[in-house]
């Protein structure tokens, strides 16, 4: 992804691909949370309206692309076609219900994109499928399409106002 069209925390000397106060375990910090947490608030819009639904979803070692599936006769996937802008909720309160200050939460921004059948459409069905094996049989339905975020930025939140965000490196 050559450009990022979304605004970053504006913050004194933030580096967009490392974020020093947060130090360069952030990426790790992420990658825990987002192989810790087996579903994500969708967030899409439409109509001037904003939606959130839940989703079962997988995401690449490198954290640069996120993969989930959707029926094909819903608003979501509707929505999806529509506006390809879209957030992913990620956290960890079920695990600290008694203690809120311990909660660790992300939001990954990007585009979505329906993956036709092909080798890009198997190998992250492939990902999603190992992550969720219950779901087989739904993602590899022939009512359901499967998405793919290419994720711009993750802003990790701890103690409810440390933010600090993150840029993954994606490869051309």
């Amino acid at each position: 992804m050559a450009s990022v069209d979304e605004p970053s925390l504006e913050s004194g000397g933030v580096d967009p691909g490392h974020d020093s106060a947060a130090g360069a375990d952030l990426p790790d910090r992420i990658r825990r949370l987002m192989n810790g947490e087996p579903y994500a608030v969708l967030c899409t819009q439409g109509g001037g309206q904003p939606y959130a639904s839940i989703v079962a979803f997988a995401c690449t070692d490198d954290l640069n692309t996120v993969v989930f599936a959707t029926p094909i006769a819903t608003r979501k996937y509707r929505l999806l076609v529509g506006c390809d802008r879209v957030a992913l909720l990620v956290d960890n309160r079920a695990s600290h219900p008694d203690d809120m200050m311990e909660v660790e939460a992300i939001t990954a921004t990007g585009r979505a994109r329906r993956l036709d059948p092909g080798p890009e459409h198997d190998g992250l069905a492939r990902i999603l499928i190992e992550r969720h094996p219950h779901l087989r049989g739904f993602i590899l339905s022939a009512s359901c399409a499967l998405f793919r975020v290419s994720i711009v930025r993750y802003f990790h939140v701890v103690r409810f106002q440390e933010v600090h965000q993150w840029i993954p490196t994606h490869v051309s």
